[in-house]
């Protein structure tokens, strides 16, 4: 399947060396219709970050899953309340943890990175399917540990808001100006040869 870059990300980001478009046309929208997404659509997400990359193979992540209007409720207590304006509309909330005890029995120092990892591979398979993603770090982890029982040696990161994009308009003004996809900074400020390099 060819992807080729959407309007509103031609306008907003280039990159300085060839990839594909999926890399830029995945951003974080905040306008999101109700519409209800088809399970094998929402669960190949799922599938895509299943095969992420994982120290030792410990596959640390655990999704928690909200799609019917009872368990969205049960998240919106602990979401702040600056995301919850816009998220409450997506038909999907999840909250991506790592299990940060490995199999071994001792801490595992790669469980927030690999969860990451898995994060932005189904981030991407989302920007393929034609869906929209929002990891919001705005939210009380201790109340998410309480409402979802999450037993202690599981860390939460973020709360992914996914759903079809919605219009711009549907937003409050101030939410309007910002919804657009941001840039990158310049990778000689990221990468650098032999040492670190302060700029």
């Amino acid at each position: 399947m060819m992807i080729e870059y959407l309007p509103q990300v031609k306008e907003h980001r280039h990159a300085d060396h060839d990839i594909d478009p999926v890399f830029l046309n995945r951003w974080s929208p905040r306008s999101y219709k109700s519409d209800p997404i088809p399970d094998e659509v929402l669960f190949s997400l799922f599938e895509a970050a299943r095969w992420a990359p994982s120290a030792s193979n410990e596959q640390p992540w655990r999704f928690i899953v909200a799609r019917t209007q009872e368990d969205k409720e049960r998240f919106y207590p602990f979401i702040a309340d600056g995301n919850r304006i816009w998220c409450e509309k997506a038909p999907v909330l999840v909250l991506i943890a790592s299990q940060t005890i490995g199999s071994r029995g001792s801490h595992n120092r790669a469980h927030a990175f690999d969860a990451g990892t898995a994060w932005g591979y189904l981030a991407l398979e989302a920007t393929r399917k034609g869906l929209s993603t929002h990891a919001m770090g705005g939210f009380d982890p201790e109340k998410a540990r309480e409402v979802l029982g999450i037993p202690e040696d599981i860390e939460a990161h973020a709360v992914i808001a996914i759903g079809y994009q919605g219009e711009k308009e549907a937003l409050s003004e101030a939410m309007q100006e910002r919804e657009k996809p941001s840039s990158r900074r310049e990778l000689s400020e990221t990468v650098f040869e032999g040492v670190f390099a302060k700029k």
